[in-house]
């Protein structure tokens, strides 16, 4: 049967055609898919930058940490602490004179068009980095600095924002070249150590097996490590930058992945099956010839495996490319870093994804190809020479059973979620890939959908005059297996991105105006081109008449569990403006038992009101606070809320500085005065006056573009291989129709009604798909809505209809092209000479 295989794929090349397309496709998004994947967890060393010419690196670190398991930013303990007096002595004692030199990282940055990402070090260290003064001098005085070329010029008075001064003036004393890594400005040793108390790292000059000895000995706490050759890139500040893109990279490419690569091979397996499908009567001829049921099961799968080989070697290879043009596509969106490329070569991280793409596709291939040859293969010679143009329901028993019990699992999954589990919702990873299932349900169950759909779809046209409403009513109810599979892709296609789309903007808008989100506070002060609000700037606006403001400092508190030390971020603000400005939804105690020895944690903590907790802060040192109140908070937004005390222990676990301020005013204060005071007292300081609402709406609008990225990334990738899945599966259907067409002719039918009809035909197949498509994302809206109602108290549903009309309107373009395209050849072969319609017809009976 291998031979008879063979010469049925030389033959019928065109009707195979199809198949191999969707699997070409279906193979390289996993392949490209599975390449990322594999890049990201086998990275490529990165060169030291910042300590490049450094021989060797003291970076105070755990050892037990690992940054993948925690949030972005926190840093461990001893990394918070910084390098300590005992370990600067120790390390210092154990080389020359001279040997040890001090590294400091801290917020620093020119007003009026400075990178908000601006750090500033001391000066000693900037020759480990290759700087080199290309103008002027190295700072003499604790008022000079050295900046970039292109940032200011030698001898030019500028002002530099910081987190310990807020506003200071400075004259640069020097420039040197920029860096493609930091945006630096430098300080004397003795005023970058006034800026930031926090010794980042150490540069050491001496041997580096004495240094070991001594950074091996410091008590528990204060661990460091050191660094040589590539190593020392730990210690570089893109380091986390690249970790950060990269962890985006890593937490979308599975989502992606998961999403689409469901999608390519659900599409792929039925493209194959309907392609099967498609030739019953050649199989039943050659049951009648005295083909075994068996036989004709092998040379099925025969087939599939050589369209399966081929296809998925094409695939893999466009896999490989496609992977490198998804990476640049995700740089460009800034998900990933610039430097995150995929490359050729044997490595397992390459051939690995790759050959496991080619396997999937021969094993889709397959399963598409066994299913429906064990229903041709049961056919007997006597009912295949019989058999009608009507085509059965297309629900065997087995896709009747997986319809169903998806159907339940399906609706369970969404009803678990909205009411067991709500807060699965603001988890993409986990929601994204539940909202796949009832689509995908729908898909399974489209052929008894078909019949009732068609009749609802065709009602309105019954009174139509002449007969092509009723032939097309009665074509697509009497080849609903047909109608099913080119339904399929636009019912994946709308409904996927209806759901994708509508949960994205749902999420955000409910977030934006949940009861956890208000601010009683009229006004608020916003970061103007910085990354944050200096405390000495919130202290500048506290001293104007009539104004009360909060500005909270993130920082990070550790609690001992155990022997492992947990870290949770956490605001250091006043509590009396607290309860003032901030609507926290209270569960237990009161906002106004709090004092400096107190603090006000989440109740997904599990921390009782009234408990006594040991804490460490990030500069080390030790309180023992009581829990005044427990609030509600999502998954996210659950932070400790400190005494202002601890406001300083945020130079050490982050930048020092308040990501926002709130103020109010005293009864009594003219608004227009202390408006007016309030936007002097920030001029030139890095923050601007905003309402409150203004501020919440521009940082909705950040963290629902970040989302969007996300969700909308994946939709695109979903889109584009349910585009060409619809023009490859109608041209499939509507090629393999040549009988009905001939048939349609020899009735009387002019061209334009033949395609009048083909062309009605395929828009009510669309409309199939449409409908269930809505249907499928109205179980997923639903349990959106309640989930959404327990999180917020509102569910407002946010359907984006602008979108959806588009996405709906080019699959339905793509689906008359499916149609035109064969239907306009075979029309013009007729009347360019080709055999008779009697004749034909003929010769096919």
């Amino acid at each position: 049967m291998l031979t008879v295989a063979v010469q049925t794929l030389r033959t019928r090349w065109v009707s195979f055609l199809g198949t191999v397309v969707a699997l070409v496709l279906g193979v390289a998004q996993i392949a490209a898919m599975g390449l990322l994947l594999a890049t990201v967890l086998d990275l490529p060393d990165r060169p030291a930058e910042r300590f490049a010419h450094a021989p060797a690196v003291v970076l105070p670190t755990d050892p037990a940490w690992d940054p993948a398991h925690h949030d972005l930013g926190v840093r461990s303990l001893p990394a918070a602490k910084g390098v300590s007096p005992r370990l600067l002595r120790e390390v210092s004692a154990a080389g020359k004179p001279g040997d040890t030199v001090v590294d400091r990282a801290f917020y620093a940055q020119l007003a009026g068009g400075g990178d908000k990402d601006q750090v500033g070090h001391p000066w000693p260290v900037a020759r480990f980095g290759g700087y080199t003064l290309t103008d002027g001098a190295a700072p003499a005085t604790d008022r000079e600095i050295v900046v970039a070329a292109g940032q200011a010029r030698t001898g030019d008075k500028v002002t530099v924002l910081t987190a310990a001064d807020g506003v200071g003036r400075y004259t640069v004393s020097g420039t040197v070249p920029p860096v493609e890594w930091e945006n630096a400005v430098f300080f004397t040793d003795t005023e970058a150590a006034r800026l930031a108390p926090r010794v980042n790292a150490l540069v050491t000059l001496g041997p580096a097996d004495s240094i070991r000895a001594v950074t091996g000995n410091q008590p528990t706490g204060t661990k460091a490590a050191v660094l040589t050759g590539r190593e020392r890139h730990l210690a570089d500040a893109s380091a986390e930058r690249d970790r950060e893109a990269l962890d985006n990279t890593a937490t979308l490419v599975p989502v992606m992945a998961s999403v689409a690569g469901t999608t390519a091979v659900f599409v792929v397996a039925s493209t194959f099956a309907f392609a099967v499908v498609q030739r019953r009567r050649e199989i039943a001829l050659l049951r009648t010839v005295g083909a075994t049921p068996r036989q004709v099961r092998r040379m099925i799968r025969n087939e599939a495996l050589l369209v399966g080989a081929a296809a998925s070697g094409v695939g893999t290879v466009l896999g490989l490319y496609g992977a490198r043009w998804l990476a640049d596509l995700l740089i460009g969106m800034g998900v990933s870093p610039p430097w995150f490329q995929v490359e050729p070569s044997l490595r397992p991280t390459v051939v690995a994804p790759l050959a496991a793409a080619f396997l999937v596709g021969l094993v889709v291939a397959l399963c598409g190809a066994v299913a429906a040859s064990r229903r041709a293969a049961r056919i007997r010679p006597v009912e295949a020479l019989g058999e009608a143009s009507v085509d059965d329901a297309g629900m065997t028993p087995a896709r009747r059973l997986l319809g169903v019990t998806g159907g339940i699992c399906g609706i369970g999954l969404t009803a678990w979620i909205a009411v067991r589990s709500p807060g699965t919702v603001l988890s993409p990873n986990t929601y994204v890939v539940s909202l796949l299932v009832p689509v995908l349900v729908a898909a399974v169950l489209a052929p008894l959908a078909v019949g009732p759909l068609t009749r609802l779809l065709m009602w309105p046209f019954r009174r139509l005059a002449g007969p092509t409403a009723m032939l097309v009513r009665e074509s697509v109810l009497t080849s609903r297996r047909r109608t099913a599979a080119t339904a399929a892709p636009v019912l994946l296609t709308v409904g996927l991105t209806l759901s994708l789309f509508a949960a994205t903007d749902s999420i955000g808008t409910a977030r934006d105006n949940g009861p956890q989100q208000k601010v009683s506070s009229p006004y608020a002060l916003a970061p103007d081109g910085t990354p944050g609000i200096s405390p000495r700037v919130v202290a500048k606006v506290a001293r104007v008449d009539g104004v009360r403001i909060a500005a909270p400092v993130l920082t990070t508190v550790y609690t001992r569990d155990e022997n492992r030390i947990e870290e949770n971020d956490a605001l250091a603000v006043d509590t009396a403006a607290l309860k003032d400005m901030l609507k926290l939804r209270v569960t237990h105690g009161s906002l106004g038992d709090a004092d400096p020895n107190s603090m006000v944690v989440p109740d997904r903590w599990g921390i009782p009101v009234g408990t006594r907790v040991q804490v460490l802060m990030a500069d080390g040192t030790e309180a023992a606070l009581r829990v005044s109140a427990t609030y509600r908070a999502l998954s996210g937004e659950d932070v400790a809320y400190l005494p202002p005390r601890f406001a300083g222990t945020g130079q050490y676990a982050r930048d020092g500085l308040a990501r926002r301020a709130y103020i109010s005013l005293k009864p009594g204060t003219d608004p227009a005065t202390a408006t007016a005071a309030i936007g002097r007292a920030v001029a030139g300081t890095g923050a601007r006056l905003t309402t409150t609402d203004a501020l919440a709406a521009s940082e909705s609008t950040y963290t629902r573009q970040l989302t969007e990225v996300r969700q909308r990334s994946t939709a695109v990738i979903i889109l584009l291989f349910c585009f060409v899945a619809i023009l490859n599966t109608l041209l499939m259907a509507t090629a393999d129709r040549r009988r009905d067409l001939t048939v349609l002719r020899l009735t009387g039918a002019t061209p334009r009604q033949v395609v009048r009809f083909f062309l009605a035909e395929s828009l009510v197949t669309v409309a199939v798909g449409v409908t269930l498509a809505l249907l499928a994302s109205a179980v997923n809206l639903a349990g959106l809505w309640i989930a959404l109602l327990q999180l917020f108290g509102t569910a407002p549903i946010v359907v984006p209809y602008a979108e959806m009309v588009a996405v709906a309107a080019a699959s339905t373009l793509l689906a008359v092209a499916g149609t035109l395209l064969p239907v306009g050849a075979a029309l013009r072969t007729r009347r360019g000479g080709a055999p008779d319609p009697k004749a034909e017809d003929a010769a096919r009976t």
